[in-house]
């Protein structure tokens, strides 16, 4: 097949890449991306989406983009115009067991699975980054494919608002840690939080700034 990537990116265009495919044939096109790469804290979530080929795909768009209301009216619209979608979750114990890319990309594989569970298997799957997920359906990667692929886009936004609503749950076990607010990025007072009170479980053990306050308690027992 020719290559998805030929030809010159129009900013404006955030359906081209699903445009081509639905000209080729494709018709059940998912985008994959993930939220929570960077945290210390918390799961990695993984959304896949499928846009109805006819609905108005031009206002999703990478989730750092939006605030917080713009995304909760975003996931109601998908629902309103009946999009499929299916999401992955891997836990801060898997992401140290396999490391925080294969965790991402299994994300994504389980995201895929829940869309294949409920009936909704995709054709062709557009994957945020450049790696590809281990699945056998076809599949193109596209680098910052949350800006360049309204299908993607749309995945960002649920996985964000999914790994947000997870930690605002997390915030009522561990408020020490104030995960409402941080989401469990390294902020400086989170980064605090782990001085003065450790980690918790739900604390990514392998990641620097967590790491050194493991070892820390492991030695003081």
């Amino acid at each position: 097949m020719k290559p998805l990537l030929s030809g010159r990116f129009d900013p404006d265009d955030t359906f081209r890449f699903e445009r081509m495919l639905l000209n080729r044939g494709f018709t059940r096109i998912a985008g994959t991306d993930e939220a929570g790469r960077g945290p210390l804290a918390g799961p990695v979530v993984a959304a896949s989406v499928i846009l109805p080929p006819g609905a108005d795909h031009t206002p999703f768009r990478d989730s750092k983009q939006t605030t917080l209301s713009q995304r909760c009216r975003l996931r109601d619209l998908l629902d309103k115009i009946g999009a499929d979608i299916g999401i992955g979750i891997v836990s801060p114990r898997t992401i140290d067991r396999i490391n925080i890319l294969q965790a991402s990309l299994l994300a994504m594989k389980q995201s895929i699975e829940e869309l294949i569970r409920s009936g909704s298997e995709p054709d062709f799957i557009l994957v945020d980054g450049n790696q590809k997920v281990l699945i056998t359906i076809p599949q193109e990667t596209l680098i910052k494919g949350d800006n360049r692929s309204a299908s993607i886009g749309a995945a960002s936004i649920v996985a964000k608002l999914t790994r947000d609503e997870i930690m605002g749950k997390f915030h009522i076990s561990y408020p020490g840690y104030n995960f409402i607010a941080n989401k469990g990025y390294p902020t400086r007072e989170h980064r605090q939080a782990i001085r003065d009170l450790g980690p918790c479980p739900i604390h990514r053990y392998t990641f620097r700034g967590v790491r050194e306050f493991v070892e820390q308690t492991d030695k003081s027992r």
